[in-house]
């Protein structure tokens, strides 16, 4: 029979004249080789077949033992054959190679001008999950299908650690598919099962693909079924999800209760790995080695968050609160204004509220200041509250904790709080030293920088 994808697949055509070859001359037919290699009839007659679908490394092997034909040459055949059928077009995705990170939804790093395509990202520290992550890909690579959602919380590295981990199948032509047009539900439903062997399917963000109670269960399905059938693979399918959405999916139903996520659940079973909020401290150290060979971001990020070691989100942050810091509205940025200014001239961390609304009103402009409406200022905390990449904020309002006392010690007391005062005065208060000069903070010293990410915060008075 005439192979149509001979012209595009000369190792695929020679693979299956082997196979026949081996089968003619063990006498055998399909259904006979199939009992023998203990393989579906389907199987066996789509590895035959000529429709252009190569089969998978395991039932080349198994197939070539079965007929004792040399396993090793059957396998080159058939990865070469798979190599390129993976840079074909005939399956959704593009040869990973030819993909950019920040397509993939991997933050951009650190404040830089022009699109987040053309900006470099910082030197990579792997950590526990990055070892686990390999081995997965190393599976996939060897011929199983393997399935991974790394699960933490905002801007842990959770993208950035899937993006690291596909270029090791990068380099033995892999393609990627990331499934998001016209909606990511949409798109994986349609073509999941056109999915070829040697893909990753990229579910980022996995909860549009899971979430909803029908589309969800039928995406979880179809996504099992891809990992279940050994001739549709090796394929890696890798995702991303917070805690939250994780623990909706795996949660037991309630006795005679709705059970909208079964197909989901069974699905992620064994199937997730968990990242850190922080770096440890080999990873911390990792990075020290990264900034002292000239890494600008990573340097800067240990500057300002290596004492918690919320790297990751630091540099996933800072862009954002740039952006908010840049693009707010004239109250909210002189009430960050005059926080940068505080903690520039060394007043502490925790800004009193009274403290920022009164400094404020000094770096408004007359015609800004006349447009003020009452509620102006906390439309203005509200504003620099909002969390970004990171669950950073411009401004946050602080939760003291409770003074910590040996037992039997009489408790210490409490110097009452200024609850108003102008900028000089708790300047001097706070510092204990001479109020800066009046005209000190007259203007915005840092307008156009990066505030801190590590944020001033405000305590209510």
């Amino acid at each position: 029979m005439h192979d149509e994808q001979s012209e595009h697949h000369p190792a695929l055509t020679e693979l299956r004249r082997r196979l026949n070859g081996g089968l003619a001359r063990a006498r055998l037919d399909k259904t006979q080789l199939a009992t023998r290699a203990q393989l579906g009839r389907t199987t066996v007659s789509e590895a035959f077949g000529a429709d252009g679908r190569v089969p998978s490394e395991k039932t080349v092997a198994t197939l070539a033992r079965a007929l004792k034909l040399p396993v090793q040459e059957l396998l080159e055949l058939q990865r070469t054959a798979a190599a390129s059928d993976a840079g074909s077009g005939s399956g959704p995705g593009r040869p990973i190679g030819e993909w950019e990170p920040h397509a993939l939804e991997v933050h951009p790093a650190g404040p830089g001008s022009g699109s987040p395509e053309q900006r470099a990202l910082p030197g990579y520290v792997p950590r526990e999950h990055d070892r686990v992550l390999a081995d997965a890909v190393r599976e996939a690579g060897e011929g199983h299908s393997r399935m991974l959602v790394l699960v933490g919380t905002s801007s842990t590295g959770k993208t950035r650690a899937c993006w690291e981990a596909v270029q090791a199948p990068a380099e033995k032509g892999w393609r990627l598919w990331h499934p998001f047009d016209p909606t990511r539900a949409e798109a994986a439903l349609d073509d999941l099962h056109r999915v070829r062997p040697r893909t990753v399917v990229w579910l980022n963000e996995a909860q549009h693909y899971l979430s909803d109670p029908r589309t969800g269960e039928r995406i979880a399905a179809a996504v099992h079924s891809l990992l279940v059938q050994p001739e549709r693979g090796p394929v890696l399918v890798l995702g991303t999800l917070w805690p939250e959405y994780a623990a909706q999916y795996t949660a037991l139903p309630t006795p005679n209760g709705p059970d909208p996520h079964s197909r989901v659940r069974e699905l992620l079973t064994g199937r997730t790995l968990t990242v850190p909020d922080t770096f440890d401290a080999p990873a911390l150290a990792a990075a020290n080695v990264l900034a002292e060979g000239g890494d600008r971001l990573l340097a800067d990020a240990l500057n300002r968050a290596s004492a918690d070691g919320r790297l990751t989100q630091d540099l996933a942050g800072a862009p954002e609160l740039l952006h908010r810091y840049q693009s707010g509205t004239p109250a909210a940025k002189a009430v960050l204004e005059a926080a940068m200014d505080a903690r520039r001239l060394g007043v502490a961390l925790h800004l009193p509220q009274a403290f920022l609304t009164d400094a404020a009103l000094d770096y408004l402009s007359d015609i800004d200041h006349d447009q003020l409406t009452d509620d102006w200022a906390e439309a203005a905390f509200a504003e620099l509250a909002h969390l970004v990449h990171g669950k950073q904020a411009p401004l946050r309002r602080a939760s003291p904790r409770p003074q910590r006392r040996t037992p039997g010690t009489p408790p210490i007391a409490t110097p009452p709080t200024r609850q108003r005062g102008r900028y000089s005065d708790l300047l001097t208060t706070s510092n204990n030293t001479a109020a800066p000069p009046a005209d000190a903070c007259a203007h915005p010293p840092l307008s156009g920088k990066l505030p801190t990410p590590i944020s001033p915060t405000w305590t209510t008075c």
